[in-house]
Formats: C-alpha cells, structure tokens, sequence
C-alpha cells in the first residue's frame, strides 16, 4: 500500500478516490442489487489510473472490466456493447498488454514507451476502422441492437481507442474518451426505462475525466522520455 501511496501522486490519489467514491454512492442510490456493475465500474477506473501511468497493469484490469461490462450490456440488449467488449476490446488489450511488456521505457516494466504514428499508419487505422464499423453495423442490425446508431459510433471510437492504446500513443485516451460520450448517451437512454442504470451513467462519466487525464499524463510523459533522448 505504501509502495502504491508513492507511486501515485496526489492529484492520482484524489482522482481515483472520488470516481470510486461517486460510483459507490450512485450504486448505493439507484441501484443496490447489481454488484457486478459495481464490481466492473471500480475495475474499470483503476485500470485508468494506471494506464495513465503507462503502466501494464493497467491492460489487465482492461481485460477484466470488458468481460463483465459484456455481461452487462447483454442484460439490456446492448449487443453492439457487447460484442465491441468481448469481441473487440478484452482481445486487443490483451495484444496491448503484450506490447506494453514488450516495449518498457528504458528497462522500466511499470513504464510503456510512447509511440509515434506515422502519416501512412493513420491513413491505415482510418480505413481498417471504416471497414470495422460497416461490419458491425450489419452485425448489431441483424441483432436488432437497441439504439443501433449511438451503438455502432461506439464500435468506432472504441476500435480507435483499442488500436492506439495497442500502438501505444497517447490519443488512445482521447479516443476513449469519445467513446465515453457515447456511452453516456447510450445507458442515460437505458436509464429512462430502469433507473438502476443511473450507476452505469455516473461510471462513464468518471470514466471520461480519467481519459481526459489519461491523455495529459502520457503527452507530459512523451515529452519527457523524448527529452532524455536528447
């Protein structure tokens, strides 16, 4: 714990305490009997916290919340949520946490390098994520998908966001933050019929503003593994 205490700053500390401080208390409020959708969300925003780090772990933890966020999508029929988590995002942060092993900064296996994307990669990851979200708008149409549209813009951001988490640069975090957004939109909907989903809201806004730091941590920690280079 101590070890933790020094690893993280304050402003990391205070950050991660008040997210799982405000998912606790809306769960307490809105909902009180679906302890995998508290379990997922707590999951969800720790591995933020230490992506931001660049840290591994983090990927792990990924892997975990997209299993049960799955789950919980099923139970609303969020197949497209579903089968982005399952099918897309718990494998491809598998490939990142192997990247990330495979790639420490300087030696430090609890630091990833930052990765710089080339011109014709972007030119790639647009079009293989053109292709993705046509497949999957099909695929959820044929699961009559609930909210198939804010769905399949979630197929989109979330591809981005695995890919470049994957390649490990720093917009991967404001990728999912967009994604965020959608999923706002989309269990702020599904609240309207099952107040309990007020909690799954409250999750994604926390994880918004973690993304958001997400992404100034790793453009200050880009910044600094370059300036060593020099």
């Amino acid at each position: 714990m101590k070890k933790l205490l020094n690893y993280f700053s304050v402003i990391e500390i205070l950050l991660w305490s008040v997210s799982v401080g405000a998912i606790i208390l809306s769960f307490c409020i809105f909902d009180r009997e679906n302890y995998l959708t508290l379990a997922a969300s707590v999951i969800g925003v720790s591995s933020l916290i230490f992506n931001a780090k660049g840290n591994p772990f983090g990927q792990l933890l990924m892997i975990i919340f997209s299993a049960l966020y799955g789950i919980i999508s099923y139970t609303f029929s969020y197949y497209g949520e579903m089968i982005t988590y399952l099918g897309m995002t718990a494998p491809m942060a598998l490939f990142a946490l192997i990247s990330w092993l495979k790639n420490p900064y300087n030696g430090n296996k609890a630091e990833v390098k930052v990765n710089h994307i080339s011109k014709n990669e972007h030119i790639f990851m647009w079009l293989l994520t053109a292709i993705v979200t046509a497949v999957f708008y099909f695929l959820l149409d044929s699961f009559n998908t609930a909210n198939i549209v804010p769905s399949t813009v979630s197929v989109t951001t979330s591809f981005l966001a695995v890919y470049l988490t994957f390649r490990r640069s720093p917009y991967y975090a404001i990728c999912y933050a967009a994604n965020d957004v959608v999923l706002i939109v989309l269990w702020i909907l599904a609240s309207f019929e099952d107040s309990s989903y007020i909690s799954v809201v409250v999750c994604f806004i926390a994880f918004f503003i973690n993304d958001i730091y997400g992404f100034v941590s790793w453009r200050r920690m880009e910044k600094r593994q370059n300036s060593s280079l020099n």
